[in-house]
């Protein structure tokens, strides 16, 4: 059987090359960034639509699922971060090695953790709530572990309004009117998929171009810019390795191992850049944010292929359960 690409990844390979040779910049900058907190707005409006009340109350209790979350994003990432430099402390440069973990501390992504939840048919009402809030406690929390593990003090960010007004308010206006337009949104379930899967082209190349306009690739040797890629993806795959195997063995359903495996997994290079203009002094911030440009692009292509399996996996449990009935 031939092997069949996604099209969905293609898609995120024409944006990155697209973002590689035509980047967004100057005047065209602030209107990207804009079209993607409106894409992303009616993203959450939608799923605040479509989803039930007893769905949303249901995501809000499930502690279980958050506090899992909540580890893996601040607990199991800087444990595995302090790790890999333990063991292979010259791989990096210093500046570099200190972006990795500052990387590790950071809070999870928002938008794109729960669009690649509803891609991959997982808990989207938990995955809500639990994004959310890893990204609020991140704004305190991310610091705090910055100073732990780079022995330095750190200070707060601010976000949180931005947080409320462009996610929390779009999805509860959306839960406000479900009762009215509740029934249109599950008759048009292509159109939610267009705007999760639009939302990530628009923020894959709006961030891209803005890492290629920093000098992405003339920053640092090739070999070191592979080096990173290398760390970020070993990274990566222990995260998925141990949020889903930790989840089955959990006894998590497959919806919630769906939503802990890509909540748990993702860094956010929305916050991560203005953190990083807090925490560290300004001659070093472009190095320590180039560990967190490319571990945002591998996630990205990584969990894009992850949600299509797990749609598939939910596709053919469905088809089990039909021929059993």
């Amino acid at each position: 059987m031939l092997f069949k690409p996604d099209p969905f990844l293609l898609c995120l390979i024409a944006t990155l090359i697209v973002a590689t040779f035509i980047p967004c910049h100057g005047a065209a900058v602030p209107v990207f960034n804009g079209l993607a907190v409106a894409v992303i707005a009616i993203m959450f409006f939608l799923q605040g639509a479509r989803l039930s009340r007893e769905a949303v109350v249901q995501g809000l209790t499930h502690w279980r699922l958050h506090l899992t979350i909540l580890c893996a994003t601040f607990v199991l990432f800087p444990a595995l971060g302090l790790l890999l430099h333990a063991v292979a402390p010259g791989l990096l440069l210093g500046d570099v090695w200190m972006g990795m973990l500052f990387l590790c501390c950071l809070p999870s992504t928002v938008q794109s953790s729960i669009a690649f939840t509803s891609i991959g048919r997982g808990n989207v009402p938990a995955a809500v709530c639990a994004a959310t809030a890893s990204n609020i406690v991140g704004i305190f929390i991310t610091p705090l572990l910055v100073g732990l593990v780079l022995a330095r003090h750190g200070a707060q960010s601010g976000g949180v309004l931005n947080i409320v007004l462009q996610l929390l308010l779009p999805f509860v206006l959306g839960q406000l009117l479900q009762p009215w337009i509740g029934g249109w949104a599950h008759r048009n379930k292509k159109l939610l998929s267009m705007t999760d899967r639009g939302s990530i082209l628009i923020v894959v190349y709006t961030a891209f171009s803005e890492a290629v306009t920093q000098g992405l690739w003339t920053r640092l040797p090739l070999e070191q810019i592979g080096m990173i890629a290398a760390l970020d993806t070993v990274l990566l795959f222990l995260v998925l390795f141990v949020t889903g195997f930790g989840s089955r063995l959990a006894g998590f359903s497959r919806e919630d191992e769906v939503a802990i495996v890509f909540c748990g997994s993702k860094k956010t290079l929305a916050s991560g850049v203005p953190m990083a203009n807090v925490l560290f002094a300004p001659a070093t911030v472009g190095l320590v944010v180039l560990p967190l440009m490319i571990y945002h692009q591998i996630q990205l292509f990584v969990c894009a292929v992850l949600a299509r399996r797990f749609a598939k996996r939910a596709e053919q449990e469905d088809a089990r359960i039909v021929q059993a009935g």
